[in-house]
């Protein structure tokens, strides 16, 4: 996965700011090329918390270049600005002094290279905090670090003077005063209000010739860092080049870095198994279909996976012609000389549930979702391929592994239909039998940006969905005599015809057996359907819908065998529902002929009403959802409207893994009568223009851990407060759901000294946030990332502050 999939500036910058920090999930493709290897051919030990190759430092060579992968150059070097970001991180962690870094299991560790001493020296009258500097520590320009450093970042950050603009001053703002201690490098801190987590202080510290000036801060850090006191320097930013270059630091007093430099390049994800194929970077965090490509590269030369170049966007690929063998040579030799690391992230995804308003404004409605969906089936999809421990994430505030982590879920229940059906009922939400016989007449206009039939996904919806992940027909292709599923082909796009070769074929559909029509581009409100032929749309789509849990249940019924007369309903269904689907997108995207500006296709004249009535008539004949055969139940109703949710999902090319989440969420909420409403929108817009904004039933996001709870997670879980100008103040809690009893509990968390204590108040809070079914962590992220096989102490860091200077190559 990319670094922005998982900020993982994530130990120092995924705990400053976590609203920075929010994780659209990616790409996490099941992995049988890594599960499937010979034991000798695994790496010798996979940490479910860290895969680094450790070493020690006597076994590594002096000197070499270490060429790392980032998805983007940094948006400034001043960690402490809103558009900082996981670069930001990477390269402060290299170049700045940190207080206190993290161990494996996210426990905050004092840093030696830095300080001699860090304690709570004085609790009564006011919490005292007093810093011993290591003495040999001091500026890339030769000036010691000192209290003036400390007094410095204080008064920047604390919120006090609006000329510096920071994005956040938690833990600053409790600060009362900063003073030399007894010595010059004794530094005392005095609090005006007691605060929990002062290890998350001043780290990064920044010289005080950037803190004690607000255009220094504002401007000049953005671009460059004069001075530093790391093993490492920035020595250049070159934005043209996508590059930013690090080299020793000739005045660091700790273990000299082994490596010579560190040479950041931006490169996009979806480069990244193509650079590993020509050997072009030395460290990039993956997705699961490059981590793949590795792997098979150490299969034996006549292998099927060997033979082909550029699996998974590694590499030139033709329509379908087989490459060149020397080059299929050059490249496995290539990727040979790689290893994936892979752990644990430090990172959750989570199903958000937005309560503003809507059904899902009533807590009932909310927990009802959350007892349907079976989480470690969501997790094994998953981890269990990656040969990860696979076992859902119980708490929102600590990841498993972390000291004090507790499943909380049972604060909310585990899954349990009957449960789940009861909640609905009880806030009257329900069915009955005359749904189903009634569900093809009784139609209307799908939710906005519903661009997938009722149920959630159509039968052609993700091509890369079901390449991993077979649906309904997951294993059609066989049967239809197409092979070794050519839905792995690269080039093939179900939402695009004129790509995969098997779209549309006239107006009546042309779908040959077994081809799957394609998706609708965009939300019905943005194309060419207007007035009853968003009905019309509707219609066809609720048919197809229909057709194709017939097709679901004829098949079952069928067992296997191709001569049954289950299985050629089953053949038959499947053919109207892709036609009927056909019909509906050719309406939504304008090109039915009898919309305005559509050039048509020929066969589906007529007007428009005659039309109407025959999408109706189609709808009514269609075969009705087949109860428990089909995995569903009628769809539940209040005041005859039924529960439609709206499930919004990224639609990028990295985010294949969320939507078959995504999907088979779909189906649990289907076994207890919610429908879902699937919207796919693009990367760019996914969260700022719908989970910031709202905008959303249902959405499929990450957060990062932190070793910092109490202040880092209580803007996520915040409860909104009125503005002044009459808008909600959501903070960072895209869900809308929150308690004041939740944030007592943070507030008096962060207040409290004795560390039990306060992780007592931590773990109430997250027994109270499951409660209020807002939030549904999922499962741990996966991390993984391509090394050569010669680097040692790096990889998988999981929770782990990379220690730079001891990154190196093997002798």
């Amino acid at each position: 996965m990319t670094d922005h999939d998982h900020p993982s500036g994530r130990r120092a910058a995924g705990r400053r700011r976590r609203c920075a920090a929010l994780i659209a999930a990616g790409a996490l493709l099941p992995l049988p090329a890594l599960s499937g290897c010979s034991s000798d051919e695994r790496e010798a030990s996979v940490s479910a918390s860290q895969d680094i190759a450790p070493a020690p430092r006597g076994e590594l060579k002096n000197g070499g270049t270490l060429r790392w992968a980032i998805d983007a150059m940094p948006g400034t070097l001043n960690a402490f600005q809103s558009d900082a970001d996981a670069t930001t991180a990477r390269i402060t962690g290299a170049v700045l002094p940190s207080m206190f870094t993290l161990d494996g299991n996210g426990r905050p560790q004092r840093n030696a290279d830095y300080l001699d001493a860090a304690d709570v020296t004085a609790r009564d009258p006011k919490q005292i905090v007093t810093y011993k500097i290591n003495p040999k520590a001091r500026w890339s320009d030769g000036s010691a670090l000192t209290a003036a450093d400390f007094i410095a970042q204080w008064n920047a950050l604390r919120g006090k003077n609006n000329a510096f603009w920071t994005a956040r001053n938690a833990g600053y703002d409790r600060i009362g005063k900063v003073e030399q201690g007894a010595g010059a490098h004794e530094v005392k801190v005095t609090f005006a209000r007691p605060y929990a987590d002062w290890r998350s202080l001043f780290t990064p510290l920044y010289p005080r010739s950037v803190m004690g000036s607000p255009d220094a801060f504002n401007e000049d850090a953005r671009e460059q860092l004069k001075v530093g006191a790391g093993p490492f320097l920035v020595q250049k930013r070159d934005t043209e080049e996508g590059r930013v270059v690090l080299v020793r630091n000739p005045k660091w007093w700790g273990d000299r870095a082994k490596l010579k430099q560190i040479v950041l390049e931006s490169l996009p994800g979806d480069k990244r198994a193509a650079a590993l194929a020509d050997g072009s970077v030395d460290v990039a965090a993956v997705d699961q279909l490059a981590a793949k490509r590795v792997a098979s590269a150490r299969r034996p030369a006549g292998s099927a996976a060997s033979r082909k170049p550029g699996d998974g966007n590694a590499g030139p690929q033709g329509d379908g012609a087989k490459a060149d063998a020397k080059a299929v040579a050059a490249e496995n030799a290539v990727l040979r000389g790689y290893t994936i690391r892979k752990a644990l992230e430090p990172a959750y995804t989570q199903l958000a549930l937005n309560g503003a308003s809507g059904p899902l404004a009533d807590d009932r409605v909310r927990r009802a979702v959350a007892r349907a969906l079976d989480r470690q089936a969501l997790a094994d999809t998953v981890l269990k391929p990656l040969d990860l421990p696979s076992r859902p994430l119980g708490n929102h505030l600590l990841m498993a592994g972390q000291g004090g982590y507790e499943d909380h879920s049972d604060a909310l229940g585990g899954q349990d239909t009957g449960a789940a059906q009861a909640l609905l009922a009880d806030a009257g939400w329900k069915s009955d039998a005359s749904d189903r016989q009634q569900a093809g007449q009784n139609a209307g206009a799908p939710a906005p940006g519903a661009g997938r039939a009722a149920d959630g996904y159509s039968d052609g919806g993700d091509p890369s969905d079901d390449r991993y992940d077979g649906g309904p027909y997951g294993d059609e292709s066989a049967e239809d005599g197409s092979g070794d599923r050519a839905a792995y082909d690269e080039g093939a796009d179900d939402r695009n015809p004129a790509r995969s070769g098997r779209g549309h074929a006239g107006a009546s559909g042309g779908h040959g057996a077994g081809a799957r029509p394609a998706a609708a581009e965009a939300p019905l409100s943005f194309t060419g359907a207007v007035g009853s032929e968003v009905q019309q749309a509707a219609l066809l789509r609720q048919s197809a819908a229909f057709y194709k849990q017939a097709a679901a249940g004829e098949k079952g019924e069928a067992h296997g065998d191709t001569s049954s007369a289950a299985y050629a309903k089953y053949k038959r269904y499947k053919k109207r529902a892709a036609r009927a689907l056909g019909a509906a997108e050719r309406i939504e995207t304008g090109q039915a002929p009898h919309l305005p500006g559509s050039g048509g296709h020929p066969g589906s004249g007529g007007h428009p009403g005659a039309r109407h009535v025959a999408a109706e008539r189609s709808a009514a004949a269609a075969p009705q959802p087949a109860g428990d055969r089909a995995g569903h139940i009628a769809v539940v109703r209040k005041n005859g409207k039924p529960l439609t949710l709206r499930f919004v999902v990224p639609d990028g090319a990295g985010s294949v893994q969320l939507r078959t989440v995504g999907r088979r969420i779909s189906e649990m909420l289907g076994k207890i009568g919610i429908q879902t409403s699937v919207q796919r929108v693009s990367d760019a817009s996914y969260f700022q223009d719908h989970i910031a904004s709202g905008d959303y039933d249902l959405a499929l996001y990450s957060w990062p851990g932190t070793a910092y709870p109490a202040t880092d997670a209580r803007p996520i879980y915040a409860k909104p407060q009125p503005a002044p100008d009459g808008s909600l103040t959501v903070e960072q809690n895209y869900t809308r759901v929150g308690t004041d009893h939740i944030d007592q509990l943070f507030d008096q968390a962060a207040s409290e000294l004795d560390e039990g204590a306060a992780r007592t108040l931590v773990e109430q809070a997250d027994a109270r946030i499951w409660a209020a079914a807002g939030s549904i962590p999922l499962y741990q992220r996966p991390e993984l990332v391509a090394t050569k096989k010669t680097l040692a102490n790096v990889g998988a860091f999981g929770f782990a502050t990379p220690r730079f200077q001891d990154i190196g190559y093997t002798k």
